[in-house]
C-alpha cells in the first residue's frame, strides 16, 4: 500500500504513475473508470497534464447507475465534466443508458469488452465505500457470485462489471481517502474475503492518503 499525505498528494501520485504507464505503451492504453469524490480529483489533476497520451487512451467504465448521462447521478458526466472533454470523442465508451432496458445495456456493454482482446484493460481504478463494496459489487449481491458474465445488472438497479472483468486488468489500483474509509481499508489491505473489494484478484495496488490509511 502506498499513503500519500492528503487526496491532493494522492490524485498527483496516481496522476503520475498512469502518465508514466500510458507513455511506457505504444499502442492504445485501456482504463476503466471509477465514480466517488477522490476519483474525481484524480481526474480533475489528470486533466492539466499536457504529458498524457490523450490520442491513445481508451475509456470504459467500471460501473454506472441507471440514469440518463447528463444526469447529476452519473459517473459518465462526472468524468466528462472532469477530464474527459480532454479525450477523443471515440475514445470515450459510456455504459449505455438511453432507449434500453437495464439488462438490455448489460449486455450490450459486455458485448463490446468481449470483442477486445485479453487483457481487457490497461488500468482499473476502484474505489472502496464504507461498506466494503467496490464498482457496484455490494454486500449480499448474487453479482457477487457471477463467474461467467463481464457485465450484470445488480438488486440496486445498477450496471457493473463483473470479477472476471475487473480482474482481467494489467493494473488494478484502489484509491481510498478519507478517516470514514480508515476501518474499511485496513479489512481491504487484509485481504478480509467478506468485504467485496478485498475479493478482487490480480494485480492489486492500493494507493490512500493517511487519514484512510490511520
Amino acid at each position: 500500500m502506498i499513503v500519500l499525505d492528503d487526496p491532493e498528494a494522492l490524485a498527483s501520485h496516481v496522476a503520475d504513475w498512469l502518465t508514466g504507464l500510458a507513455r511506457a505503451k505504444q499502442d492504445a492504453f485501456a482504463i476503466a473508470l471509477s465514480g466517488g469524490t477522490t476519483p474525481r480529483l484524480l481526474y480533475r489533476t489528470l486533466a492539466a497534464r499536457d504529458d498524457f497520451p490523450w490520442t491513445r487512451a481508451e475509456w470504459y467504465f467500471g460501473d454506472e447507475r441507471f440514469v440518463p448521462p447528463d444526469d447529476p447521478m452519473s459517473n459518465f458526466r462526472m468524468a466528462r465534466e472532469a477530464m474527459l472533454f480532454r479525450a477523443p470523442r471515440a475514445s470515450i465508451h459510456p455504459i449505455p443508458t438511453l432507449g434500453l432496458a437495464p439488462d438490455d445495456a448489460a449486455r450490450r456493454y459486455e458485448d463490446m469488452l468481449r470483442a477486445r482482446a485479453r487483457p481487457l484493460f490497461d488500468v482499473v481504478l476502484l474505489g472502496l465505500g464504507t461498506d466494503g463494496h467496490t464498482a457496484s459489487l455490494f454486500p449480499g449481491s448474487a453479482v457477487l457470485e457471477e463467474r461467467t458474465r463481464l457485465v450484470c445488472v445488480t438488486e440496486n438497479g445498477r450496471i457493473t462489471l463483473t470479477y472476471p472483468a475487473l480482474e482481467s486488468a494489467s493494473h488494478i489500483a484502489f484509491l481510498v481517502a478519507g478517516a470514514e474509509k480508515r476501518a474499511m481499508l485496513a479489512r481491504l489491505a487484509s485481504r478480509d474475503q467478506a468485504l467485496p473489494a478485498a475479493r478482487v484478484k490480480g494485480a492489486v495496488e492500493i494507493f490512500a492518503d493517511k487519514e484512510a490509511a490511520g
